[in-house]
């Protein structure tokens, strides 16, 4: 077994480069120690995270609840494949169920993975409950969408660096206009569509947030027309907008979760956060009359809904409600706002911010196949914080949830200082 020694930041973005796959572009800086909002760098240096590992990290870095959780799991048993029953998949399943107020769970590892899930679940029930011929069921996506990477994800999406050269690509997947009530209710006159999937804020697309009201309306839509409604909140879910769910909308719960959602989906698909980033979990609930469609044998996986997943996704839901993180990312995301609006007002380079809860976008003055937002991206992880930039054009901002507005108001001074000193 090789040993590592110390190696600086230079050689291991090199060591990645001569032996990684090229599937990614980081930002250059390699991150080796986290804790809470920060995180250090190989050099030791410190910044605010304001990616969170794409929503992963909402109960922030290295959270000792959850990493109890893990060590303490870890210990005893890890894996056991659904070959057998195991003493923590049970309370597990009652717990997230009850949760967040469905019959059933199906645990599975990644988020591409629960959203493939949802998709043959909805075929399924397309077929053995709807009636829709075998092998005609469509299933309708959104324009800007993001669902992951696989095939049959890719086959709905318009993003051709996804995309290009990975076809053919699978059938019986129609897109339609993101936010558009018409446009769906016109997909939905085809007899054949099974269910429609959205994300209640397109993250990956720039952080678009819908017309208030589109939700409830998309899912009155589909229960008229017996269409599944599919809320893919692999990165929406668990907080991170000021509701538990994206598609809780404007609930008056109080501190807790009292499961009085504007939408209820048909279908919900949840992960990142469902482990504080701690490991892979991602899961898909639905009412028996959906869920039981799926007979043993026709849907697995070896790591879905192992020992340790389990505890660790017990504890990272413990966390959310135990310390408030729903009300504080609702809070705190206003004062972002309110703080990069000023800097919108003032400010060449910024044209926009949107978002909600902790979950937000700034634009910039700039065309998409522009260096601008990822250069205002390097300086501002040279001045202590660490972004990224999409679609060329846009950087999202989405820290922690256990960050205080302290940090808050110390972060938007570093997005300041960086975009006011900036010269293109």
């Amino acid at each position: 077994m090789g040993t590592q020694t110390m190696m600086s930041s230079q050689e291991l973005m090199e060591l990645e480069d001569k032996y990684g796959a090229h599937n990614y572009h980081p930002l250059p800086v390699v991150l080796s120690k986290g804790e809470g909002v920060f995180v250090w760098d190989a050099e030791g240096k410190k910044y605010f995270d304001f990616l969170s590992a794409y929503s992963a990290v909402n109960q922030g870095h290295c959270h000792p609840a959850i990493i109890g959780a893990l060590n303490n799991q870890a210990q005893t048993l890890t894996l056991t494949s659904r070959a057998f029953y195991n003493d923590k998949l049970g309370p597990y399943e009652k717990y997230i169920t009850e949760y967040f107020g469905y019959d059933k769970v199906l645990p599975i590892n990644s988020g591409v993975e629960a959203v493939e899930t949802a998709l043959k679940l909805c075929r399924k029930w397309a077929y053995e409950k709807k009636g829709i011929p075998q092998d005609k069921a469509k299933i309708i996506f959104a324009t800007g969408n993001f669902h992951g990477r696989t095939i049959a994800v890719i086959s709905a999406s318009q993003d051709q660096d996804a995309k290009r050269n990975f076809g053919p690509y699978l059938p019986g997947m129609d897109v339609i206009d993101y936010n558009d009530l018409s446009a769906l209710e016109k997909a939905l006159e085809d007899p054949n569509v099974a269910g429609f999937i959205v994300e209640p804020i397109q993250g990956e697309a720039g952080v678009f947030v819908p017309d208030e009201g589109y939700l409830a309306s998309a899912k009155t839509i589909c229960e008229k027309k017996n269409v599944l409604f599919i809320a893919d909140e692999v990165q929406t879910g668990i907080a991170r907008t000021g509701r538990l769910l994206a598609t809780c909308g404007n609930c008056d719960c109080g501190t807790h979760c009292e499961q009085k959602p504007e939408v209820k989906p048909d279908i919900l698909i949840l992960g990142k956060a469902l482990s504080g980033g701690v490991f892979p979990v991602s899961a898909v609930l639905a009412n028996d009359d959906i869920m039981l469609c799926i007979k043993p044998g026709e849907h697995g996986s070896t790591f879905g809904g192992n020992p340790l997943a389990c505890a660790v996704a017990m504890a990272a839901l413990e966390v959310v409600k135990n310390e408030n993180l729903s009300e504080n990312a609702m809070k705190l995301g206003i004062v972002f706002r309110e703080r990069m609006q000023a800097l919108v007002d003032k400010s060449e380079l910024a044209t926009l911010v949107r978002g909600k809860g902790l979950l937000n976008a700034v634009v910039i003055n700039d065309t998409e196949d522009s260096k601008t937002a990822w250069n205002l991206c390097v300086a501002m992880k040279d001045n202590g914080l660490i972004a990224k930039p999409t679609h060329g054009n846009i950087i999202r901002f989405a820290p922690p949830l256990v960050i205080t507005e302290e940090q808050v108001h110390q972060c938007c001074d570093i997005i300041e200082k960086t975009f006011m000193a900036y010269k293109k």
